[in-house]
């Protein structure tokens, strides 16, 4: 508690908020610049006015995060290589009180999903985001967006048959993950090719993201046998003073791998029945910095 209730009232929603932000945005500063906005919009308020401090910081920042998320998608026509989001940590701690609320949290934190919801409108997103990571009611979300309800069922829908008929199939149990990622780890840190051709699916693919900063694969990979084949050529080129790091990133396990003590890389994985389906390379130094206090 503060001196200050409008702080007060602001800091109690603030994991809410950026949590929209961030599945709105994909990128950790783009969500952080929207909350703050949204603090100083707060703050200028008439808050004796305001009757539901939850529903009106909601809106101010899903609004806040369409207008950034438009001027993102003009930009992103000049972006090098595949792109994913900023790997986001995730420590829920006390907040999820629920394991199934915990893994609807991840699923729609994932790298996967958030892939995906780069392909929606702005408004597809925010209605997706509202109402499946978050349990938003459709009356709630056409308040929030300004528009009759039957609209926001009709985004609603055709947002959810895009996430599912696009985002890959994976288990979200996060200890058979990580027990896939060490193996797979091990195989990929040693250039083991066959190692690696037996924890990775037949149709697997690899997304890296260098951002044209740094060296990364230009196109998605496809296929066992060329993920492998890249995976074990770049080993060697790993430093002798790179060290690795397990984390939770976007709900799931995730290695990353520091050279000179500053964040290189970090792998993350998705599997099925027992198999890697997707590698995710994250590379984007711009991306990476903030995991350097993890």
């Amino acid at each position: 508690m503060t001196a200050d209730p409008a702080t007060d009232v602001f800091e109690e929603h603030r994991t809410l908020l950026t949590g929209v932000a961030y599945r709105m945005l994909g990128r950790i500063a783009d969500a952080e610049d929207v909350v703050q906005d949204a603090w100083l919009r707060w703050s200028r308020a008439e808050r004796a006015e305001v009757r539901e401090p939850r529903a009106y910081l909601v809106r101010i920042t899903t609004r806040l995060a369409i207008d950034r998320l438009r001027q993102a998608q003009s930009r992103a026509e000049s972006y090098v290589g595949p792109w994913l989001p900023e790997p986001y940590v995730t420590e829920y701690g006390d907040v999820v009180p629920d394991a199934a609320d915990r893994a609807v949290l991840a699923d729609t934190v994932s790298l996967a999903v958030l892939v995906v919801l780069e392909s929606l409108s702005p408004l597809e997103r925010a209605v997706f985001v509202l109402r499946e990571a978050f349990g938003f009611p459709f009356a709630e979300i056409a308040a929030l967006l300004d528009r009759g309800e039957p609209a926001v069922r009709q985004l609603a829908g055709r947002a959810r048959r895009h996430v599912e008929e696009r985002r890959p199939r994976y288990d979200v149990d996060p200890g058979r993950r990580r027990e896939l990622t060490e193996r797979f780890l091990v195989a990929a840190s040693g250039g083991d090719l066959d190692g690696l051709m037996s924890v990775l699916a037949p149709d697997v693919r690899l997304v890296s993201d260098g951002g044209g900063q740094v060296k990364a694969a230009l196109r998605i990979m496809h296929s066992a046998d060329k993920v492998a084949r890249f995976l074990a050529a770049v080993a060697p080129t790993v430093g002798s003073d790179a060290t690795l790091r397990m984390l939770e990133v976007n709900g799931g396990p995730a290695v990353l791998v520091l050279s000179g003590g500053k964040p290189d890389s970090l792998f993350q994985l998705d599997a099925r029945e027992g198999r890697v389906t997707s590698v995710y390379i994250q590379r984007n130094p711009d991306k990476l910095r903030h995991l350097a206090e993890h």
